[in-house]
């Protein structure tokens, strides 16, 4: 089969719009539908300006604000948290096909030596408080720390929590600020989606169409990558017995081409393919249309890292740092933090990519997104140093 080519202009459309960033973020906003959507949304602790899940949310429609995500989780059960590449948040409704995920993360668990050894005395109790006194979060247990606090280093009774967490044990019931209450599985997910037995390989074809579904075109390495629920050997095997999968060669934007799969529809997508809006975007670091710097720099040439754990004397640019899309472009970057009791958002730098002209109409349209970026994070002002 003659493979279909997809330029570097439509391969980076398709890339917006498959990820929802090729329409302005307006009108009513439907924020379940907007992580059915995407397939979910990473969680991170970190509020420099907003927590990375409400930015995502937000640079989708800027009608969200930051409390919806917890009504979602704990009143309305819409989401649930686990982990794909990272601890996310997914449609509750698929859950029946994350039941191998649990699976698959209390083996990996159980054989990691650097998480230790996992105390069946210990998991046993911790499980039993949670059963007789209902949702419990960390501060619930007693832990005297002895030595120096290591980073990533988590007392006994966390790691037993997340353990019994990652293998579906527990759930998370709710979150306080961002932090996690668990509760027993049963009491949070719903009995019809949580007792349904669906074959491993029916759940290995629905990760993988699922994924492709959300990218429209990528290697079988991304297509794995999307979720992280399965191996590099089912991937493949899935991708060999796909009859209906269309092969591409994709442009990249230093030139050349690489080889991937599409999505059935990929020629229907082609046809209505539309300019993405050219309205300028803050987007957060942990963003889907961006987490893979690899991919980000073959389809945008746009050479990104995130800095916060490099040495602040070897950051090229800084701390937390935001990109910044207009139209099809990644035009810039910038650096800014929130001062929530103040009520100021502080622009610490801004830099344009090479080969962007500067423009009073593209400032005219940062501050825009700035002053909706400080509605988001409930503040009143933009402050340039």
């Amino acid at each position: 089969m003659t493979a279909l080519t997809i330029s570097n202009a439509q391969a980076r459309a398709l890339w917006l719009s498959a990820h929802g960033l090729a329409t302005p973020p307006t009108g009513k906003l439907d924020a379940p539908q907007i992580i059915r959507d995407l397939g979910f949304v990473q969680l991170d602790s970190i509020q420099i300006v907003s927590r990375a899940h409400h930015h995502i949310m937000w640079s989708r429609n800027a009608n969200y604000r930051e409390p919806m995500m917890d009504r979602l989780l704990g009143k309305q059960r819409a989401v649930f948290e686990h982990f794909t590449h990272d601890a996310s948040v997914l449609p509750m409704e698929f859950l029946p096909m994350w039941q191998r995920q649990f699976t698959r993360m209390r083996e990996k668990i159980s054989r990691s030596g650097w998480w230790g050894k996992i105390d069946p005395g210990l998991l046993s109790s911790v499980k039993a408080r949670v059963a007789e006194e209902g949702p419990l979060c960390t501060r619930d247990f007693e832990h005297v720390q002895s030595g120096p606090k290591e980073m990533w280093q988590r007392p006994p009774h966390k790691r037993a929590l997340d353990f019994l967490w990652f293998s579906g044990e527990l759930a998370t019931c709710h979150r306080e600020g961002f932090t996690k209450h668990y509760d027993l599985a049963e009491r949070v997910f719903p009995a019809h989606l949580r007792e349904q037995k669906v074959p491993d390989e029916q759940q290995i074809d629905w990760l993988s169409r699922a994924a492709l579904h959300r990218i429209g075109f990528g290697t079988q390495g991304e297509i794995r990558k999307f979720w992280d629920a399965t191996t590099v050997a089912e991937t493949a095997r899935w991708a060999e017995g796909a009859s209906d999968l269309v092969p591409v060669e994709v442009e990249a934007a230093g030139g050349g081409t690489f080889k991937a799969l599409a999505a059935p529809d990929i020629e229907a997508r082609l046809e209505a393919l539309q300019a993405p809006t050219s309205r300028l975007r803050i987007l957060n670091p942990f963003d889907p249309a961006i987490r893979d710097r690899t991919r980000l720099r073959r389809l945008f040439g746009f050479d990104y890292t995130v800095e916060m754990f490099v040495p602040a004397e070897k950051r090229q640019w800084g701390y937390y740092v935001f990109p910044l899309l207009e139209g099809s472009r990644l035009v810039g970057r910038l650096e800014a933090k929130a001062d929530r009791k103040a009520g100021t958002l502080t622009v610490m730098n801004r830099w344009t990519e090479p080969g962007v002209r500067p423009s009073q109409a593209r400032d005219d349209k940062l501050d825009a997104e700035l002053a909706r970026l400080c509605r988001l994070a409930n503040l009143e002002t933009v402050q340039h140093l």
